[in-house]
């Protein structure tokens, strides 16, 4: 099944997410040069990459589990985005335009995610559940 990558609204999301972090961790201090900023750079670019890797696999099921490669790696950029913050490497506005952006990608993946799912098994799994606040 042919998807072309461009069409995903998270993906756009995701892109531009990337060209923010870039911008707002050119000021990051040198000794965070293969550290944090290297981190967080690295987690970001891994967002809009598995979305478009995972629209060339030839099924949805395929597809899903790179679209929760990207999820799971923007849990890991809250957890760096916090840190940056905490450690005086953010503004509280940078931050905040930052995690913002993030909320917004993960929102729009995870129903993305959701609608995914439904397709392929026709109900949703424990995995969607579990953050819907259902209990098995």
């Amino acid at each position: 099944m042919a998807r072309y990558y461009q069409n995903i609204r998270s993906y756009h999301l995701a892109y531009n997410f990337v060209l923010a972090v870039y911008e707002h961790t050119k000021s990051f201090p040198k000794s965070e040069e293969s550290n944090l900023r290297s981190q967080l750079r690295r987690a970001a670019v891994s967002l809009p990459l598995n979305i478009a890797e995972g629209s060339a696999k030839s099924s949805q099921k395929e597809f899903l589990y790179f679209l929760g490669v990207a999820y799971a790696s923007a849990k890991e950029v809250e957890v760096l985005l916090s840190l940056c913050l905490d450690l005086g490497y953010f503004k509280k506005l940078e931050y905040d335009s930052l995690s913002k952006s993030l909320d917004e990608f993960n929102a729009k993946l995870f129903l993305f995610m959701r609608d995914i799912e439904s397709r392929v098994t026709g109900n949703r799994t424990k995995f969607f559940r579990k953050f819907e606040g259902v209990s098995d």
